[in-house]
């Protein structure tokens, strides 16, 4: 092991540190890539990478349109009018509530990608929900969190862009190439926590004594008759995405251009001002770009400092002849990072960026192992008491994050641990 190898894995202990201390995420992760270039006398790795990932126009275009739509659907209100559509029929289904109220929240995660907003939008109407129909409040915490999985069946994923930008495919093939492993982990996880509920006590019909809803449950208004036009607009991308893959695939219609046409959909049904709802678009789009693509960066810059000091290329071969330990470290090291650091987006892009483009190595593919790595990281996230949505449904169902991550990591560790087996 050389002496760059030892000081790039001093680097990597004190990132780590970083994260943990919850400091600026892409701060961390640019000046360790720094660092590693420099002491590996190789400074311009780390301004190339920099260069290479700020410009990637693929990943700029579809995660900033997707930003974009995702700001119009929050200032015209549409996500909150699904959210009370699909929260209306839930009323006295007694414990078969939890599996009915994970199927809703995974529908708004399609539409809504970020775990904490996703937890502001539907969290106070879940929360209250269950627990007044006899759920304990950490119980319907943990529900809200661990419903997310249906998220990677939408094509403004950055992490189904990310992998599939990698493997060099559209995103709708890759989107069909992995729906039916994100259905089986749905159901299997759907499934684990009715049995964690049955185990750990937490429904009763007559209720617990501390309802843990308190103000929290109030602090989100939705509409008292939602409208079902207004409703339908967070899902359109996805829908006409869909559609137009499956029943017409010569047109080529780009992910930019759905979340375009849900916008104007969107205009035409609220009325909105469109010059507002103009303004608020390309907010999202610049939002889009300073957080997640900057992430991306931070990341690419990070791996090229490991791969500037030998680190990446040592462990590439230790993974090489053996598919089963590339997947075990898939499946391991994205989520114990998730875990430690509260993001899946940093251990996700991490991992990704630095090991799955060598797959082949291992005997397998670059769709397998990504699709591996982000879904591990996903349930690293949520089974982490740092992570900012497990922080809001925690106070918004008035409970301890300890609470929600003792019903919630053990349902992800066994969904992961399906997951690994059936990959």
């Amino acid at each position: 092991m050389t002496w760059q190898m030892i000081a790039a894995l001093a680097v990597t202990c004190l990132t780590v540190y970083g994260l943990l201390k919850r400091w600026e995420t892409r701060l961390v992760l640019l000046t360790a890539g720094f660092c590693m270039c420099i002491l590996s006398l190789d400074p311009y790795a780390a301004f190339a990478q920099f260069d290479k990932s700020m410009t990637n126009s693929s990943l700029i275009i579809v995660i900033c349109s997707a930003m974009g739509f995702a700001r119009v659907m929050s200032i015209t209100g549409c996500d909150l009018h699904l959210v009370s559509l699909l929260t209306k029929p839930l009323n006295k289904l007694g414990i078969f509530l939890l599996p009915c109220c994970m199927i809703v929240t995974g529908i708004v995660s399609i539409a809504i990608s970020s775990l904490a907003g996703m937890c502001a939008a539907i969290g106070p109407t879940i929360c209250a929900l269950m627990i007044r129909a006899g759920f304990r409040p950490a119980m319907a915490a943990a529900t809200v969190i661990a419903s997310t999985l249906p998220s990677f069946w939408s094509p403004g994923s950055s992490h189904n862009i990310f992998v599939a930008k990698l493997a060099d495919w559209p995103i709708m093939d890759f989107l069909t190439y992995t729906s039916i492993r994100t259905g089986m982990i749905s159901l299997f996880c759907i499934v684990m926590m009715i049995i964690c509920c049955v185990v750990f006590g937490d429904f009763r019909r007559g209720g617990f004594e501390n309802d843990g809803v308190h103000d929290a449950a109030n602090k989100v208004e939705l509409p008292a008759n939602p409208e079902v036009l207004k409703a339908f607009a967070p899902l359109l991308p996805v829908v006409l995405l869909f559609v137009v893959a499956i029943w017409v695939p010569d047109v080529k219609i780009s992910v930019a251009t759905a979340m375009l046409v849900g916008v104007i959909y969107t205009l035409l049904i609220t009325r909105a001002n469109p010059a507002e709802v103009t303004k608020k678009f390309f907010d999202g789009m610049g939002h889009g770009y300073g957080n997640i693509l900057g992430l991306i960066i931070a990341a690419g810059v990070f791996a090229a400092g490991l791969r500037s000091c030998g680190v990446i290329d040592v462990f590439v071969e230790a993974l090489k002849g053996s598919s089963e330990l590339a997947k075990l470290g898939a499946a391991v090291g994205p989520y114990i990072l998730g875990v430690m650091t509260g993001s899946g987006d940093a251990a996700a892009f991490a991992f990704n960026e630095a090991v799955t483009p060598h797959a082949a190595a291992f005997g397998m593919t670059i769709p397998d192992l990504g699709y591996l790595a982000i879904v591990a990281a996903t349930f690293g996230r949520v089974s982490s008491p740092l992570a900012a949505g497990v922080i809001v449904i925690s106070g918004i169902a008035g409970v301890s994050p300890i609470e929600v991550i003792k019903r919630s990591a053990p349902v992800q560790i066994c969904t992961l641990t399906f997951l690994f087996l059936i990959s």
